[in-house]
């Protein structure tokens, strides 16, 4: 009999996938078969021709499953599925139907699956199955996924529960993620307390880790929706840094920080040649992750030939550095298939951090 578990989560960037990884990760050493499913994909992609929601295909791709990324993915919410349902052109009853049908069959194949839902409780009511409704629906115990601290995580997670309540959903756990390594013993010894006459257990998960919120340069490529130049090896390179380059070319380079994502104007040669002349150099290149070059202007001849052959990884964009540099400092990573580095840091911290043997316990 197939054990399974539904992530949920008290609201957006609260780190479900990051959790659904981590517990693959340690499922696979105590179990044969894990499987994964989200079954509402209100973020699809096209992968391998059929539409499928972006972590599923992660998923999929990262633990070698690609057969099953239909069913791991059975309801996706593309432009126009909304008014098309609550116009009556799609069945109401299909959401549930498809959403049973693949649960169905990943539990026939898997010893253990993880049921990642979308955003808060309430996500999917639009088309009739919100995330309380598709873990009463499939008998899933939640581990419901909250932010650090006290006060705010007490009032999103009761604001959560009275829905999983109302659809007859079991949460029996409480994760909290993203803790103030200081604050961390403190929080949990609050959140437990509050806690404690509801049956349900309190754990943690990870120390907030900006490592895990900055961007991969190819998250940033595909966010600006341009080409990432330069070296390919070095497209899931994590920026943990991103620098305007204004000052002069000798002040900008001394004031590197670690995995810098550099910003420079595209008349700015001397600079650029600067930058792809250190790229070879193992102790800027570790503090050089790569180039946006920005602005109107096109650049010139010889800085483009400098630049193409030392394969420095860079993106061209037409912008102001100032526009594109606000954009970037408010962008939220995801993790995504290629982001090697920050699997594997996931699955090495998640072996300190995460219970498993408790959390299956509980299910």
């Amino acid at each position: 009999m197939c054990r399974k578990i539904f992530i949920g989560a008290t609201g957006q960037h609260c780190g479900k996938t990051t959790i659904s990884l981590s517990l693959m990760h340690l499922a696979l050493k105590k179990y044969g078969r894990v499987g994964f499913m989200k079954p509402i994909g209100p973020k699809w992609v096209d992968f391998n021709g059929t539409f499928v929601d972006k972590d599923a295909a992660m998923f999929s791709s990262v633990f070698g499953v690609e057969e099953d990324v239909a069913l791991m993915s059975p309801v996706t919410l593309t432009p126009g599925t909304t008014r098309r349902y609550l116009d009556g052109l799609i069945d109401s009853k299909e959401p549930r139907r498809a959403i049973r049908s693949a649960c169905d069959a990943l539990e026939s194949k898997y010893d253990f699956l993880i049921i990642e839902g979308a955003g808060h409780g309430g996500v999917g009511s639009v088309v009739g199955m919100n995330n309380a409704q598709i873990a009463a629906e499939l008998n899933a115990p939640v581990l419901l996924v909250t932010g650090g601290g006290i006060g705010n995580v007490i009032d999103s997670v009761e604001l959560n529960l009275a829905l999983y309540h109302r659809e007859k959903a079991d949460v029996r756990i409480i994760m909290a993620n993203k803790l103030v390594p200081e604050k961390r013993s403190n929080t949990l010894g609050y959140l437990a307390k509050s806690f404690a006459e509801s049956g349900m257990m309190v754990t943690s998960a990870f120390d907030y880790l900006p490592t895990l919120a900055d961007p991969t340069l190819l998250h940033v490529s595909e966010l600006l929706g341009l080409a990432l130049n330069g070296d390919s090896v070095e497209r899931s390179r994590i920026c943990h840094n991103i620098q305007l380059g204004a000052a002069s070319s000798q002040m900008v380079i001394d004031h590197l920080e670690m995995s810098t994502l550099l910003i420079v104007t595209s008349s700015r040669d001397e600079l650029l040649v600067t930058a792809s002349a250190l790229h070879h150099i193992p102790e800027y290149n570790t503090r050089l992750a790569g180039l946006i070059i920005a602005g109107h202007v096109p650049v010139s001849n010889i800085t483009q030939r400098i630049l193409d052959d030392s394969n420095i990884p860079y993106i061209r964009i037409k912008e102001t550095s100032s526009e594109i540099f606000y954009q970037l400092r408010e962008h939220v990573s995801k993790i995504g298939p290629e982001d090697h580095e920050k699997i594997e840091l996931i699955n090495s911290i998640a072996e300190r951090y995460i219970d498993f043997d408790a959390i299956d316990a509980m299910i």
